[in-house]
């Protein structure tokens, strides 16, 4: 994809230091730097920031920064320098309000769902915080249920993967004929048909709770990125820069 750009160096060599950081300190930099449910004791606002720069682990971080390499470098040229900052962190930030909105709306509905069920509040905070929970209750909640509000409440998101997914969009838009190859399938497909599929995949998993790429992931962040980094790409397209950029 050609030569890496200045500010997708820097954002490299952030990311690598953040994992290396994390690996050395353990949960403490989770703690403190992942992005936690808004209701939990660890959430901080500079999170919404700080869980850009946290991965779970090495393959992790390896697909977020190849992606933001190989498509954040021609994004960055395209919208230079100062846009691509704004574009790259308000497709992060937009990422986390959406997976935090719907984790809101799971949370209240599970907590709904576990009162109505017999428990009372008490059980049901004792529940959030400790993962236990009376034997009787699944006579009426069901495992998913349970695991959806508990999963809502203390798991934390980390990961470059919002502001990727909204890098992702910008590609598909600038460059919609590129043909790329998805991992597994040997078959060059072009971005604008690769990048919304990817995109519906995301969707689908989020609403179902069924993921083909493994559990873990914060489809609906991906989502947000994605969403956030359509509606700056369309509105500049449309009100900002020359329209021959977009033959």
């Amino acid at each position: 994809m050609g030569r890496m750009t200045e500010t997708v160096k820097v954002l490299l060599i952030i990311n690598v230091i953040f994992f290396i950081g994390s690996q050395l300190i353990g949960e403490v930099a989770y703690e403190y730097f992942a992005l936690w449910f808004i209701k939990n004791p660890n959430f901080q606002v500079w999170q919404v920031i700080t869980h850009m720069f946290m991965h779970g682990g090495f393959m992790h971080i390896l697909f977020n920064m190849y992606a933001l390499w190989a498509f954040g470098s021609p994004i960055e040229q395209m919208l230079g320098q100062k846009k691509f900052i704004f574009f790259y962190f308000s497709a992060g930030i937009g990422a986390a309000l959406l997976h935090t909105l719907v984790n809101y709306y799971g949370y209240h509905t599970g907590i709904q769902d576990l009162m109505n069920a017999g428990m009372s509040m008490a059980q049901v905070d004792n529940f959030l915080y400790t993962g236990e929970y009376p034997q009787s209750i699944l006579e009426n909640v069901s495992m998913d249920q349970l695991q959806n509000l508990y999963g809502a409440f203390s798991n934390p998101a980390v990961g470059a993967s919002g502001a990727i997914y909204g890098i992702l969009v910008a590609f598909g838009m600038m460059f919609p004929n590129v043909e790329l190859f998805l991992l597994f399938v040997p078959v060059p497909i072009k971005a604008k048909y690769f990048i919304p599929a990817l995109i519906v995949l995301d969707l689908f998993s989020g609403v179902t709770g069924y993921s083909i790429f493994g559990g873990s992931i914060a489809h609906f962040a991906h989502v947000g990125g994605a969403l956030f980094g359509f509606i700056m790409m369309y509105y500049w397209k449309r009100n900002q820069f020359n329209n021959n950029r977009w033959y």
